[in-house]
């Protein structure tokens, strides 16, 4: 977790510990970062948070004083209701990381007037089990050492991508954002398939789901190989593999199916940041 320019022993209030703030909470505590400088504020904790807090020590509640780093995990729809009581904690000298889908730099700045260096993160569920994808932007007052912290935060919980601009947010958000959905649909879709050649529905299930937590796996362990190369090492020319692949790879087939899903997402996630 370590990185050039960063502090881990910097004080951080997380403001949210939904499904996603709990995950990068869960990273940061287990890469070694001070519990004591960290508070977490959830109007409505789970046991499972208050226990958490129990058993590592960080504070349960809101800090004393502004903080070096504000991470807003809440729910983005609770922004407005929220951006009142955070706003003492976000000094000018506060380095703020969003991770609100839908709510831009200038959204996040108009609510946090005293912020300056703001950076926008697109996380995905993956971060839960530390295998997390996460693309960033920043403004510009964010220092090169403030991008760093925000980057080897979001690393605590997988990879991070930099992006050129904000502008591109919304892409990142409807490949990896999104992108875990796709795969799953992608195993139910296997699922019913293998059901519909005889396979009973359980072992097709099971089936399905192995397969691509094996290929994800596989792709994970060989960054050196592309995708496109993995995938040609597992087909035979003329074999099954190949068969079904002139299906999934015919002008009609699955890429135009894709890029049409990703669009859409794309086109979605515009509209909610207005």
């Amino acid at each position: 977790m370590e990185a050039p320019g960063t502090r881990f022993d910097a004080s951080l209030a997380l403001a949210g510990a939904g499904k996603m703030g709990s995950a990068l909470l869960r990273a940061w505590l287990d890469r070694g970062y001070n519990p004591r400088k960290i508070s977490v504020i959830e109007p409505r904790p789970s046991p499972e948070l208050v226990e958490l807090a129990r058993a590592k020590g960080f504070v349960l509640g809101a800090p004393t004083r502004p903080t070096q780093v504000l991470v807003l995990a809440m729910k983005p729809q609770n922004l407005d209701e929220a951006a009142a009581g955070l706003a003492p904690f976000a000094s000018r000298d506060t380095l703020v990381v969003s991770i609100l889908a839908g709510k831009t730099i200038a959204n996040v700045a108009a609510r946090l007037p005293h912020a300056t260096a703001i950076v926008r993160a697109m996380p995905n569920l993956p971060a839960a089990v530390g295998r997390g994808m996460a693309a960033l932007a920043a403004n510009a007052a964010a220092t090169p050492s403030q991008r760093a912290t925000a980057g080897a935060l979001l690393a605590a919980a997988g990879q991070v991508e930099w992006l050129a601009g904000e502008e591109l947010i919304d892409a990142a958000a409807a490949v990896s954002g999104s992108g875990p959905a796709y795969v799953f649909y992608l195993a139910e879709a296997l699922a019913r398939a293998g059901t519909a050649l005889g396979l009973p529905l359980d072992v097709a299930a099971r089936l399905a789901r192995a397969t691509v937590e094996g290929a994800g796996e596989l792709s994970f362990q060989c960054q050196e190989s592309t995708v496109a190369e993995l995938r040609e090492n597992v087909t035979s020319r003329g074999g099954t593999t190949a068969a079904a692949l002139e299906i999934l790879m015919a002008q009609d087939g699955l890429t135009p199916l894709i890029e049409r899903a990703v669009k859409a997402a794309k086109q979605r996630a515009a509209a909610l940041s207005g």
